[in-house]
């Protein structure tokens, strides 16, 4: 999770933030700090592939806790931190949001975009907020445009 995509989603403002002059610190709203925890509560509960499977992170941040455990034990010989990675590709590039777009009715049913999933994908694109394009949608629309261009 990117900061960026805290306040690209909207869950966060610059009006949730406020300075007190007393403390020279800014300070976060009560009613925002509740939404931020939500969406980190989201994102952790997001999939992450991790050992051949999916795994909730918490389940996969639990795991690595108990393989740091077993090596501070000197139950392991080794450990390694890189795996899971967290995936940080973003679905909602600018050039995905155009292509849908630019996506016609006739085209979206020519590559097995149903009507109100093209309904969607033209509400969320035209929107400021980030949103998620299940990759074989993503795919089939990046490769109409690839053809196409």
């Amino acid at each position: 999770m990117t900061e960026i995509e805290v306040f690209e989603s909207g869950t966060l403002d610059r009006k949730d933030f406020y300075f007190t002059g007393d403390d020279y610190r800014y300070h976060i709203d009560t009613e925002a700090k509740r939404r931020f925890l939500e969406f980190l509560k989201d994102r952790f509960n997001s999939g992450v592939k991790y050992k051949g499977k999916t795994w909730k992170w918490d389940t996969a941040i639990l795991g690595k806790t108990q393989e740091l455990v077993r090596f501070l034990l000197r139950e392991s010989g080794a450990i390694q931190f890189v795996d899971p990675a967290p995936n940080l590709m973003r679905t909602d590039i600018s050039e995905i949001r155009r292509h849908i777009l630019e996506l016609s009715h006739s085209e979206a049913k020519a590559l097995g975009i149903g009507k109100s999933t093209l309904h969607y994908l033209r509400k969320n694109a035209k929107s400021e907020r980030s949103f998620k394009v299940y990759e074989k949608v993503a795919e089939k629309v990046e490769h109409e445009f690839a053809v196409s261009a």
